[in-house]
């Protein structure tokens, strides 16, 4: 047995329009009573609404588009890091503990703000480029 071979048990037969009421055809042929439907080219474009001002004119234009694939990420500033002990790790965890972040699940960036006064390890997402140079003057590191 091979594909080819194969035929279907039952073959449905092609729907015979306006061949009378005995067909389940007749009378008005699947159209619908009367207007623009049942005339013989009615096929009108799509989004056509008889005349009528169409619902893609009628909603406002926005300009640009919302990207699902955008990043959103809890932002930490450098001056908030104080309440830290010298020489102690930050990473999410400890960050949630001190109630600077609010969630786990979401990544976690610290920007340059304000001026650190600890040696910090920084264990994030992301560091702004700012706040790298300001990390490594107080001797602190990013891992």
């Amino acid at each position: 047995m091979q594909l080819n071979n194969l035929k279907p048990k039952a073959k449905k037969a092609k729907k015979r329009v306006g061949r009378g009421n005995a067909s389940g055809m007749g009378t008005y042929c699947g159209r619908g009573c009367k207007g623009q439907g049942q005339r013989k080219s009615s096929n009108v474009r799509p989004g056509f609404e008889g005349g009528q001002t169409p619902l893609i004119m009628r909603l406002p234009k926005l300009k640009g588009f919302k990207n699902p694939g955008k990043t959103i990420y809890q932002i930490v500033n450098l001056k908030d890091l104080n309440v830290f002990k010298d020489g102690e790790e930050v990473n999410i965890e400890t960050l949630l503990k001190k109630r600077l972040i609010s969630k786990k699940r979401m990544p976690v960036k610290i920007l340059g703000m304000g001026k650190l006064e600890k040696k910090l390890t920084l264990k994030v997402h992301k560091v702004s480029d700012s706040a790298k140079d300001k990390v490594t003057k107080a001797g602190g590191k990013i891992l």
